[in-house]
């Protein structure tokens, strides 16, 4: 008895041990385990500059007057004008090379993708991802209309948001213009750099130092 005990015993760590190893070859360090396809679905929510990633969907301005009323407007104002010290949306037009540079959706930001890729993820405030696909379409739609780069009755989709023309689309400097990075060797400086400094103002200059 003690002897068949003994050996059903060493069957059950033998096996424990050929599960374990094989279930460790598909994951370094044994920490965690394989994310099943649904699970990364749930994270998988990123949405290119070219539209690549947006979700299957569409709306347009005037369904997302609605619901940007009720879940935007509150922070943003009824008409992008932003409210207290929440950021404005709409305006700044011709002010990104002044000393008081308005930055909204319509005067500074370059793709209407990463603005669907921003609001389904972290908007509203305080709500992240309680929008749906159609909701955060409509949404996009309405502000883009605010700030006249479509038509109230254009129908943003899945197909398109990634070719929408905006303002400042070009107004990002690529390659990177610092001197400090090569872009072109593929190596940036990483420490002792021999990098020309060349000052062009002081804060002084411009009233934004104290005088005391």
């Amino acid at each position: 008895m003690f002897g068949l005990a003994k050996l059903f015993i060493s069957t059950v760590c033998f096996l424990l041990c050929v599960c374990v190893s094989t279930y460790a070859s598909e994951r370094q360090f044994y920490l965690g385990k394989i994310a099943t396809p649904e699970e990364v679905l749930g994270w998988d929510i990123d949405v290119r500059p070219d539209g690549l990633g947006a979700p299957v969907g569409s709306g347009n301005a005037i369904n997302g007057e609605e619901i940007y009323a009720e879940v935007c407007a509150g922070c943003h104002g009824d008409f992008g004008e932003g409210m207290d010290r929440w950021p404005e949306l709409v305006g700044g037009e011709d002010t990104l090379d002044t000393h008081d540079p308005l930055k909204t959706t319509g005067s500074y930001w370059p793709y209407a993708s990463t603005m669907y890729d921003y609001i389904y993820r972290a908007m509203p405030f305080g709500m992240s991802q309680s929008l749906t696909v159609d909701e955060t379409y409509q949404i996009v739609a309405f502000i883009l209309n605010m700030n006249d780069i479509i038509d109230e009755d254009f129908v943003l989709s899945n197909k398109n948001i990634g070719k929408i023309e905006m303002p400042n689309r070009d107004g990002f400097l690529l390659p990177d213009p610092r001197p400090d990075i090569d872009v072109f060797s593929g190596t940036p400086c990483m420490s002792d750099c021999d990098v020309p400094i060349t000052i062009i103002g002081k804060a002084r200059d411009i009233d934004v130092t104290p005088e005391d």
